[in-house]
């Protein structure tokens, strides 16, 4: 017999055998009620009473309990959930059981001097001898697991929270895993000697490097959710120092993405290492905005798209559309969202936002009351070479105009324009687009009068085209990993925290705001790659060597989101900030340079493009870059 076959009928033979269990237990539940309730010299005289009440237990239970599933479960996974289930069916099946033989001592069927609180006795006894009975399968189950793994792994868990006391359960559940929890480490004071399931709380973090030798721990796994970057590599560089592996739970951003579960546990990832402390969002206020809503989200298949639509999913909206140019990356989203959220409605579209015919019928079809623009050609290199200098003006700027233009006829009421930190002072051609799209953004929420507003932020770890994936692909490859210049720093986010703050952000806009999100301290590229670098097993320097290859076209040292001397205010947020008195072209300038910009692309003048932009877009100094590498896009 195959080993799937096998798997599926020994369920069936162990319930059979927990059945005919149970009947055993019925009836000596019901002769143990009378013998302590009675005196062993009456319990002959009882005799009748007692084999009367056994053919009604049998009769009332075994059918009650079937009802209530206690034969359809695995009882070697017994939880709280089946004590309630088993306390519920007992309880059940006593109240019937005393309300039958009430009933036929009134009738004269049963001694009338038989014991009442016999029956109660029974309701006792049949809670223990059931309930006891499933849970010591439990027990016999974990307790044969344990004799059978031999040699287990034995695991340090950080953090003693919800978090961790679900990894400790999955542990001593699985016996696939092979590990042993030797103990808990947790700052809280209340916390210590404490035992989750059986575990430990063996120390503090100050303690690890000691548990560690101590407790000649194989593995650490750090369940914290919550907990900022600088816990995490705190706990990684210790564990490195005593060679022992570490693994760690999603951040807390990922599990509100949706995108993995708590249970997941997966090796430390660069994005771990600067994730900050969460902030909790005003759910009613997000709530507001997207649950029964029509939504849109453009460029829906890239990084931020794509979690935007994960996030966005979450709070029910009416419906979900995902507009895009790439029909493989819209396709892939499509099945995740679907895999996730089965119930919610969801449509994939494939268009350009250049094409404004195109979009007002995607409009007019789906009706949308938000939309976030993510759609953006955004590889700062590329973008500078002059072959792509139109496709850059095309897709960020005019593209927008249109996206913004049919947004505005079609009654949208709240439109998000996801920016970038590139777009104050650009010295790209990429960053110098992106603020023209912040214009005209702006500019049409004060002339509707809508939810208009921009988010802008720095680099998301792990984007398409951003430095991570190349750093991890020089790495596998031995190296050398590229760094444009020692001192050049930038200031970074993992995207399901920026599309987190996203989304609040774009339910605080009442329309004409700029808001930026708070991205910490700015990181060198340098430690950035070392870090990798480590995180790959490897020490910089000696393993894989860091080569700088000097600034590229359009690329700053540093990274500003916003302009000196521009005013700001806090908002009720602590990580988004609004800007006042952004920098702006008026309305008409703003429709002739839009009109000049078309014209220019249509000839495909870079050039031109390239002097328009400089002279117009507020702090631009493209030209004072030197001229593009095509080696240093890479």
């Amino acid at each position: 017999m195959d080993e799937p076959l096998k798997n599926r009928i020994r369920p069936h033979v162990r319930n059979r055998f927990v059945l005919i269990g149970d009947l055993v237990l019925i009836l000596v539940s019901v002769m143990g009620s009378f013998a302590l309730r009675l005196d062993v010299a009456a319990l002959p005289f009882y005799f009748p009473a007692i084999l009367i009440m056994s053919g009604v237990a049998l009769a009332v239970k075994m059918p009650v309990y079937y009802f209530f599933g206690l034969y359809r479960r695995l009882w070697i996974y017994a939880s709280v959930n089946e004590l309630k289930l088993i306390a519920t069916a007992v309880t059940t099946a006593s109240v019937l059981t005393s309300g039958v033989m009430l009933g036929l001592i009134s009738a004269g069927m049963v001694l009338p001097g038989m014991p009442r609180t016999a029956l109660g006795i029974d309701w006792l006894l049949s809670l223990v001898l059931i309930g006891g009975s499933r849970f010591a399968m439990r027990v016999l189950a974990e307790l044969s697991v344990s004799q059978r793994n031999g040699k287990t792994r034995k695991v340090l868990i950080v953090g003693a929270g919800d978090a961790g006391a679900l990894v400790v359960r999955e542990m001593q559940r699985n016996n696939q895993l092979n590990f042993s929890p030797v103990g808990f480490l947790d700052d809280d004071p209340t916390k210590q000697k404490q035992e989750i399931y059986g575990v430990s709380v063996i120390g503090t973090l100050p303690d690890l490097a000691r548990v560690l030798e101590s407790q000649h721990v194989d593995e650490v796994i750090f369940a914290i959710p919550s907990a900022p970057g600088k816990l995490v590599r705190l706990v990684t560089d210790i564990c490195r120092g005593n060679n022992v592996p570490f693994r760690t739970m999603p951040g807390i951003h990922e599990l509100l993405g949706g995108k993995v579960s708590v249970s997941r546990l997966r090796e430390v990832d660069i994005a771990d290492l600067l994730r900050r402390q969460p902030v909790r969002i005003n759910e009613a206020l997000l709530g507001a905005t997207l649950t029964g809503k029509r939504v849109l989200v453009t460029g829906a298949g890239g990084s931020i798209g794509s979690e935007l639509c994960r996030q966005i999913a979450r709070w029910e909206p009416a419906e979900l559309v995902l507009l895009g140019h790439g029909e493989n990356s819209i396709f892939e989203a499509l099945l995740e969202l679907h895999e996730d959220y089965p119930a919610l409605a969801i449509f994939p579209v494939i268009a350009d936002v250049r094409h404004k015919a195109r979009l007002a019928r995607i409009f007019d079809e789906h009706r949308p009351q938000v939309v976030f623009h993510a759609a953006a050609h955004k590889h700062v290199p590329l973008m500078e070479a002059s072959a792509n200098v139109e496709e850059a003006v095309t897709n960020n700027v005019l593209g927008t105009q249109r996206l913004v233009d049919v947004a505005v006829e079609s009654g949208v009421g709240r439109l998000v324009l996801i920016s970038t930190d590139k777009a104050v002072q650009p010295s790209s051609v990429y960053g110098a687009t992106k603020r023209l799209a912040e214009m005209i953004v702006l500019d049409a929420a004060r002339r509707s009068g809508r939810a208009f507003t921009v988010v802008r932020f720095g680099n998301v770890l792990g984007s398409r085209g951003s430095i991570i994936p190349r750093f991890k692909r020089q790495i596998a490859r031995g190296g050398p990993v590229t760094v444009t210049h020692p001192d050049m720093q930038r200031f970074f986010m993992t995207i399901p925290e920026a599309v987190h703050l996203v989304l609040q952000a774009s339910a605080m806009g009442d329309g004409g705001e700029t808001f930026v999100l708070n991205m910490g301290e700015p990181v060198r590229i340098l430690d950035l790659a070392e870090d990798l670098i480590r995180l790959s097993g490897l020490d910089p320097g000696r393993d894989v060597e860091i080569v700088f290859t000097g600034i590229r076209p359009g690329e700053k040292m540093s990274e500003e989101l916003w302009e000196a001397g521009t005013a700001y205010d806090e908002t009720a947020h602590p990580d988004i900030f609004r800007l006042d008195g952004d920098a702006e072209l008026g309305n008409a300038r703003l429709r002739q340079f839009l009109s000049r910009l078309d014209e220019l692309s249509r000839v495909g003048d870079a050039d031109a493009i390239v002097n328009a932009l400089d002279e117009t877009v507020p702090g631009a100094s493209i030209l004072v870059t030197p001229p593009p590498d095509v080696t240093s896009i890479a």
